[in-house]
Order: structure tokens, then sequence, then C-alpha cells
């Protein structure tokens, strides 16, 4: 005669029979997975939701603009001037869009005169053109941009870190600056490709020039080109500006620093993913253990359904069964879990909520790789176990 065969719902049923009577058991063993997948998830959501993050940053500034910087001359160790008209130079070259440049100044910015002339707070005065917003891609947070207008008066724009530093909340307060008072005509917002504009307060060009004795010579040069010119643009910026001597002239992408920076995101996550994977293993330990502590509880039931029937195949397959279902409860409980992590960390910090599909299917098969690796030895064990002898332990 041969043996019925158990049917998927059988298989089911007789599997789920020990995680039905053992709840509190089996609540502490699937603890063990469900905080390994909920590690692993975690780690990686967060990783990819700042990851994101910096992508968006970069598509919103773009990885278009470059920056033409006075070097020093390799002679004599002096600061280069770059030319006066160095604008106007670059914006004739193929491919660019936008340019603006800024001029750094002898003086200091002070919240009131009062304040003693060192305590610069670490801000500096730069005299920009009225360009130069549109090419950083800024926004006025507050007050208005430079402008033709007000350019040439005692009127100053701050960058937010400046303004911060300074204790000026609106525009319409006065500040220190040289040897007069300046009228807070604006505020900016955060730049991330402009770390420099962030800390300065910026002069219109005219007014610097009028007012506190600038020559007229840019210190930076900014300017946007089209996606496809970027790397031709680059060739030809320092040798445009200064055709004699090209190597005074420093040029960089301020997009590079973003750029590196989303690249290696998820590498210190490795670390973290390690002890994830520990987790899990201890997760996995504990299953089989559970499933051993459950084969030596239920020998009566293994030897009343060997005596009944059932084959050793059936009973492996129903303690493996138990295994896999088990872990996939842990590894379902720590899918959520590190998932809600995610979510927790990303509205904590303002960034997308995202959790990589792979994360997600990975961890979960990984909970039943171990489910099954687990309850292969208690459930072997199981199926050798003889009938008669089960019975009488019983």
């Amino acid at each position: 005669m041969r043996a019925a065969r158990l049917g998927p719902r059988d298989i089911l049923h007789v599997g789920s029979a020990g995680l039905r009577s053992r709840p509190v058991r089996i609540v502490l063993s699937a603890l063990g997975i469900a905080i390994g997948i909920a590690t692993m998830v975690a780690v990686v959501g967060i990783s990819a939701s700042s990851q994101a993050q910096l992508l968006r940053q970069l598509d919103a500034l773009g990885t278009n603009m470059l920056v033409a910087k006075a070097g020093e001359s390799m002679f004599s160790g002096e600061e280069v001037k770059l030319p006066e008209d160095a604008t106007g130079m670059v914006g004739r070259i193929e491919g660019v869009e936008e340019v603006g440049a800024t001029g750094d100044l002898d003086a200091s910015v002070r919240r009131t005169e009062k304040i003693p002339k060192a305590e610069t707070g670490g801000i500096g005065v730069r005299a920009a053109t009225e360009r130069l917003l549109e090419v950083v891609r800024g926004e006025v947070a507050a007050g208005s941009w430079l402008n033709a207008a007000n350019g040439r008066y005692p009127a100053v724009v701050l960058g937010d870190v400046a303004a911060q530093r300074l204790g000026i909340t609106r525009p319409g307060q006065q500040v220190w600056l040289g040897e007069r008072y300046f009228t807070v005509v604006g505020i900016l917002a955060p730049l991330p490709l402009s770390p420099e504009i962030e800390r300065s307060a910026l002069v219109g060009w005219d007014g610097a020039q009028e007012l506190l004795g600038f020559d007229g010579h840019p210190t930076t040069v900014y300017e946007r080109s089209t996606d496809a010119s970027v790397h031709a643009v680059r060739k030809l910026l320092a040798r445009t500006i200064d055709p004699e001597n090209p190597q005074n002239v420093a040029v960089s992408d301020p997009s590079a620093a973003l750029q590196a920076k989303a690249a290696t995101e998820g590498a210190l996550s490795s670390l973290m993913l390690g002890l994830g994977g520990i987790a899990l293993l201890v997760g996995g330990v504990g299953v089989a253990n559970t499933m051993i502590i459950s084969v030596l509880e239920r020998r009566h039931e293994i030897g009343l359904r060997r005596s009944l029937g059932a084959t050793r195949g059936q009973i492996r397959v129903q303690f493996v069964t138990e295994s896999l279902m088990l872990s996939g409860l842990g590894g379902a409980a720590g899918v959520v879990l590190g998932g809600a992590a995610t979510a927790v960390y990303a509205y904590a910090g303002g960034l997308p909520w995202v959790v990589p599909l792979w994360a997600v299917g990975g961890g979960f098969g990984a909970t039943l790789l171990i489910g099954t690796v687990a309850g292969l030895y208690p459930a072997v064990r199981a199926s050798l176990l003889s009938p008669t002898l089960a019975l009488q332990a019983a």
C-alpha cells in the first residue's frame, strides 16, 4: 500500500500546528530573525533615502556649473588678479549660457561698530554681479537681490550662514560694513554648491567700487553651460580668462563633491549590513534550537503519526515547513519594522522615503533560506524516530 500524499493545504495545516500550540516561544524565536532583517532593511533604506536626496539636489542645482578662481603665481607666490573683463570673455565661449562673478573686498562686516574689527565671525565681504544669483541657482529667502537700483548704494545681501552669525532675521536691519552702516536688502536661502556665498556679505559691483574702494577685478567667476559642452568649456575656461598664464587660474566643479558623496553613500552601510547579517544568523540558531526542542517534546505526536502511516518524508516536510513559517513570520515582521524605521528617519530629516525592492526581496529570501537550513537537522532527526520507541517514550 502507498501512503497518501499531502497536498499544499495539508502541509500548511500540519506545519502550523506547532506554531499555534506554542505562541510565546514562537514569538521569541521569530524576534531574532525580525531584528536581523529589520537592521538590514533599515540600513539599506536609510542609505538609499540619503542618496536619493543628494541626487534630487543635483538635479535641482545642476552639474553644469564651473567655478574659476584666481590662483597664485608660480614665480612670485602672490595672488593673481583676474582681468576686469573676465566675465565678458567667459560669456563668449561657445556653450556658456550664464556668467557671474564675485570679488573679495578688504573689509569686514559686524553687527555694530561697537564690536571689535577682528571679530569677523568668519564672514567675508564680496562684490557681486547682478547675474550671480541666476548662475548659482540661488533663491532669496527674504527681501530682494542686488540690482541696478540698489547695487550702487550702501545695500547688502547676506548669505544664510552670514545672516545667522550676525543675528539678522529680516531685511531692513543694518550692519556695520567697512566704515559705515549698510542696509540689509535680502537674505539668501542655503546654497549647497556655493558655501563661500553662504558665508558672505554681498555688495553690488558698482557700490563696492564707489563705497569700498573695490578695484573691479573679480576673484571668482561662475559660469553655467549646456550639459553637452561642460567638458569643452572646462578645457577653455582658464586659457580664456588668462591666455598668457592659464596655470594661474584654478577651475573646479562644485557639484563633484555631491556626486562623490552620492556615489559613496552606501560605503559606511556595509558595516551595518554585516551586523544585521550576524543578527540574522543568531536568529537562525534560535530557530534551529526551537525546532530541536519541538522535536524532543513532540515525540509522541511523531510516533502516533508514523504509526498511522505517515512516511519519513512527510515528517521531514512537516518540520521543515514549520521552520519556514517561523522564519517567514520573523522576516515579514523585520521587513515592516525596517521600512518603518526608514520612514521615521526620512521624515525627521526631510528626506524622500526609499526602500529598494531588492532589499525587501533579498531580506525575506534570506529568512527563508535560514529557515530551511535551520529546520533540516530537526526534520531529519524527527523522521528517524522509531514509531514504537517514540510511543514508549511518551
